[in-house]
């Protein structure tokens, strides 16, 4: 099972790639672009460590 993180890192990888058509590309990124949403959703949900 893949964390958000790792997703994140895949999608990320993916678009270092030559061999993409434009759509491909659009879609690695509107999938990136959730998944960077998605993560900060959940970080914004933890509470803050004590000091």
């Amino acid at each position: 099972m893949t964390t958000h993180y790792d997703h994140i890192q895949m999608l990320r990888a993916e678009l270092t790639s030559f061999h993409l058509s434009r759509r491909e590309r659009r879609q690695i990124e509107r999938e990136l672009k959730e998944a960077l949403a998605r993560q900060g959703n959940v970080e914004a949900d933890r509470p803050t460590p004590p000091h």
